[in-house]
């Protein structure tokens, strides 16, 4: 029996992320083992769309197979031919350091696996910046999406990993057309309190981003509610904070919090949630074998807007 607290929503794409993704020259996104359905089924969406341009890597004889399925010729399009995860994931990578790939994506590999490739020195893909995950989570209904910082890779990270998702949020959200967003730094309460180590973190990087942080407004430590409803920030009287109860993007304290609150947002709500890895050569997108179709071909339009190749 399904739990009466799961919304039955389909998650939707949302049309104007696709719709800001086509004005760039689609990227090259290399798939790392992409003959699964899938992955495949992304990447014709995507292509289809005008958003990606596939570069196929993987068993050559299973790619084929899914593209047959799909009706897809793939005749155009570059495919290297591996053997296993491995193999996959570091040819994937490699062809996102030399240059020959401009996105890099997981398809049916393991995700330890994929970011192991992903990190190594010999793929190129190091730039001397932190590794963020970001989701950018839309309401099937449409209205403002909401950014999220880092619900899968860093498990607990420090204060200058933490301040890395700011700046990268921040970046991100300019290239999504926010030129002045408000981030919030999420903890259980809106005082600094020692008892509540996320709280007083939270303070200190609002603090940081003020001098560090330009054309923002990043504000914390802040509850939930305060975050997301206008009503709780009038009732608890803090209406002259810029941030609250209108948050384009929220940084959580550990990977426990922000995963709970993207899967609370997507099973809940019936969210669609498009996720980009930032700060290696090239975005990377960390899909997971339970997203729907939505959520695939919203993060390609992600990592094409992050990418912001000129036509």
């Amino acid at each position: 029996m399904t739990s009466p607290f799961l919304s039955q929503r389909e998650a939707v794409a949302p049309a104007d992320l696709i719709a800001r993704a086509q004005q760039f020259a689609p990227p090259r996104v290399a798939i790392a083992r992409a003959g699964a359905p899938l992955p495949m089924q992304a990447a014709f969406e995507a292509t289809n769309a005008g958003i990606i341009i596939p570069v196929f890597v993987g068993e050559a004889d299973m790619i084929h197979a899914e593209a047959d399925r799909l009706g897809w010729d793939i005749a155009a399009y570059a495919l290297h031919d591996t053997k296993g995860e491995e193999e996959a994931g570091r040819t994937a990578a490699a062809l996102c350091g030399t240059g020959e790939a401009d996105v890099l994506m997981k398809g049916q590999l393991h995700t330890d696996v994929f970011m192991k490739c992903a990190v190594s020195r010999d793929a190129g893909l190091r730039t001397g910046s932190r590794f963020v995950h970001i989701f950018h989570i839309s309401h099937p209904e449409g209205g403002k999406p909401i950014l999220i910082s880092d619900a899968a890779v860093n498990v607990s990270p420090d204060l200058a990993t933490r301040q890395s998702a700011i700046t990268e949020v921040k970046n991100l959200l300019n290239k999504l057309g926010n030129t002045y967003p408000k981030i919030a730094i999420l903890s259980a309460t809106e005082s600094a309190i020692p008892s509540v180590p996320s709280s007083m973190e939270g303070r200190e990087l609002a603090d940081w981003a003020r001098d560090n942080v330009p054309d923002a407004h990043v504000s914390g430590p802040l509850a939930l509610d305060l975050i997301l409803s206008p009503a709780a920030v009038a009732t608890k009287g803090l209406t002259d904070d810029p941030v609250a109860g209108q948050a384009d993007a929220i940084i959580v304290p550990d990977i426990v919090s922000g995963n709970v609150l993207f899967k609370a947002l997507v099973y809940l709500t019936g969210g669609c949630a498009a996720g980009v890895v930032t700060g290696a050569k090239v975005p990377i997108l960390l899909t997971s074998r339970a997203d729907p179709p939505a959520a695939r071909i919203a993060s390609a339009a992600l990592a094409a807007i992050s990418c912001g190749l000129p036509k």
